[in-house]
């Protein structure tokens, strides 16, 4: 199958994550990078062996390049999502998808109008860990799902990012920067959220910046960093999230689907690999179910790659847009019905997206 060509627009913190991609799947092929910084494009460039270095608008002009990949701060997504779409090129973000549903409609439609795909981080989901979790569920292990629980819980992240304002300006916040992580895991295990109600607080209206190199900045706090949701999913499953900046330490898992016959611990959400834990009604403790599928290790593109073979074949991708969209309505609405005191009944929905097929072969998706 032709390989398709990818252009990747930011080559910040998260680029490198990324930019090896075209040595881990065989459908792809990292053709050029750009950054508002000339040096860091031809740094990261040379560091991954991809043949070209340049402005953003000399990468979209280029026509070899089907799929742009978007990693610009979250206040920026939408703006070159539109730019990318405008030159023919379908397009992938990180997370978040937007920073507002206008945002988000506006990228969906432009794409549906020309007839191109759009995807969004994260593509965890796609992760050993994430789909063998998902085959507990659709094989029936721990029943009909009846409830949920999420929880990312840290103090934020000036101590150890090199540049961590934006994490607590708009675009930024727990719920937008790790939330996407956990609802697009409970959306692939669950299906869509019908209805929800939320709070948020900002605990600590100012953050003093503790790593390098702008070690002592104080950063003035424009978001919630302490937010709590609870969800109606569309098959009647009751589920809650609380994510947080505001926590020095806590002892609670990281994601647990609860069911008429048991129970599952799914792993981390931010990861690809893990092994699931189901404990059935009646057991006298928890048993590690081996992984199901493969990609364990750190393999951020995987959804970049699946869209790619999406372009070849036709089927849906599954780190789409409709997806990310989705998740953004979920966290958005969160907020607002904090703001409203009131349950929400959410206007977006999605499909789950498809599961891996079982025994691929290492770089592939499709079997």
């Amino acid at each position: 199958m032709q390989r398709t060509k990818i252009g990747v627009i930011g080559c910040g913190n998260i680029s490198g994550a990324y930019l090896g991609m075209g040595q881990r799947f065989e459908i792809v092929e990292v053709a050029a990078c750009a950054d508002l910084l000339p040096e860091r494009a031809k740094a990261k460039a040379e560091e991954f062996g991809i043949s070209r270095a340049c402005s953003a608008d000399e990468l979209l002009a280029m026509d070899e390049i089907e799929i742009v990949v978007n990693l610009t701060i979250p206040h920026a997504h939408a703006e070159v999502a539109l730019a990318s779409l405008q030159a023919g090129k379908s397009t992938y973000a990180e997370k978040p998808f937007a920073v507002s549903r206008d945002e988000g409609r506006r990228v969906l439609e432009l794409a549906a109008g020309k007839g191109l795909l759009v995807g969004c981080a994260p593509d965890t989901f796609l992760g050993a860990g994430g789909q063998t979790a998902r085959r507990l569920i659709d094989d029936g292990w721990i029943g009909e799902p009846v409830g949920c629980s999420a929880f990312m819980m840290c103090h934020g992240h000036e101590s150890w990012h090199p540049d961590p304002e934006f994490y607590y300006k708009r675009g930024g916040g727990p719920m937008l920067d790790m939330g996407p992580y956990y609802l697009t895991a409970l959306v692939n295990l669950l299906g869509p959220v019908q209805r929800l109600a939320g709070s948020a607080t900002i605990t600590f209206p100012q953050r003093t910046i503790t790593s390098q190199p702008k070690h002592g900045t104080v950063i003035d706090v424009e978001v919630p960093t302490h937010v709590n949701g609870i969800m109606r999913f569309a098959d009647g499953a009751m589920g809650t999230i609380t994510t947080t900046f505001d926590v020095w330490s806590a002892q609670l898992p990281d994601m647990e689907i609860y069911g008429t016959e048991g129970t599952l611990s799914v792993p981390n959400p931010n990861g690809f690999g893990g092994s699931p834990r189901v404990r059935r009604g009646g057991a006298e403790g928890w048993s590690e179910i081996p992984q199901s599928h493969i990609y364990a290790e750190q393999n951020r593109g995987i959804g970049v790659a699946d869209m790619a073979y999406a372009l070849r074949t036709g089927r849906p991708h599954r780190a789409s847009g409709t997806l990310a969209f989705h998740v953004l309505d979920i966290m958005q609405s969160f907020a607002e019905a904090w703001e409203q005191g009131r349950w929400l009944d959410l206007s977006s929905t999605c499909d789950r997206p498809a599961m891996l097929p079982v025994g691929l072969r290492p770089g592939s998706l499709d079997g």
